[in-house]
């Protein structure tokens, strides 16, 4: 299975954001420099993660983007379905019915063992990604990144971070 590259996108700038302080946002033009992504693809992936109420944007001159509820209720499964979709990643086409030696069909009763097989393991990655939460990667970078990163980093947040008073505060 391969994600598309705005997964790494959306999940780095959720971490990112979740070191924004209080109700401060961060522009999406600056996470995209700090990336080194275009900010229009960035801007699309944005767009989906608060139209899935991951984040929240903030419009106006000071506005920016910032975590719509706590990274301890954020999951990498909420991340990967607000950019990749609730589809499974695999699609059985039931292609055993099809061809040259396909039978009635009514000699496929039983489900067909690959998509079985490909969903069970699907249900399993899911449930991988749903018990960890933004939180947890946010703390194992923090302890377990060289420390430059982690200042960098954090450099980079309380440079681009525009600070907010709760009045401004915006859903959607």
């Amino acid at each position: 299975m391969k994600l598309g590259d705005g997964v790494e996108a959306a999940i780095h700038c959720a971490a990112m954001l979740a070191g924004v302080d209080g109700d401060g946002t961060l522009p999406g033009n600056a996470m995209a420099e700090a990336f080194g992504l275009s900010p229009s693809y960035l801007l699309k992936h944005l767009k989906a993660l608060t139209a899935a109420k991951v984040l929240e944007s903030v419009p106006g001159p000071s506005g920016g983007y910032r975590l719509a509820r706590p990274a301890e209720q954020i999951t990498l499964l909420d991340i990967v379905l607000a950019i990749e979709g609730r589809e499974p990643a695999f699609r059985c086409g039931e292609i055993r019915q099809k061809g040259s030696h396909a039978l009635d069909p009514s000699a496929y009763v039983k489900p067909c063992g690959i998509n079985v097989a490909m969903l069970k393991a699907e249900r399993a990655y899911r449930m991988a990604l749903a018990g960890t939460r933004l939180s947890d990667i946010v703390t194992d970078f923090t302890e377990n990144t060289d420390q430059r990163i982690v200042a960098a980093s954090c450099a980079f947040v309380a440079q681009n971070q525009r600070p907010q008073n709760s009045r401004t505060r915006m859903k959607g």
